[in-house]
């Protein structure tokens, strides 16, 4: 099965940022961009409040740069 170009990679409550690079470059990709998205929790009222960062990183296949 061929790897998909571009993959996105998020980084587990788990993981550091180091491992999910470390992760990335182990399956072939490179990272080209870092996203971050907020992740909303309820606490009883109407407001949503952010609980943590999500942190994404998008990735390209290594060999695709030659």
């Amino acid at each position: 099965m061929a790897k998909k170009r571009k993959q996105q990679f998020t980084v587990g409550t788990d993981e550091s940022l180091a491992d999910c690079l470390e992760r990335m470059k182990s399956e072939g990709y490179r990272p080209v961009r870092r996203m971050e998205k907020p992740v909303f929790k309820e606490d009883g009222s109407k407001t949503p409040v952010i609980s943590h960062q999500q942190v994404i990183f998008e990735g390209i296949l290594e060999e695709d740069e030659q």
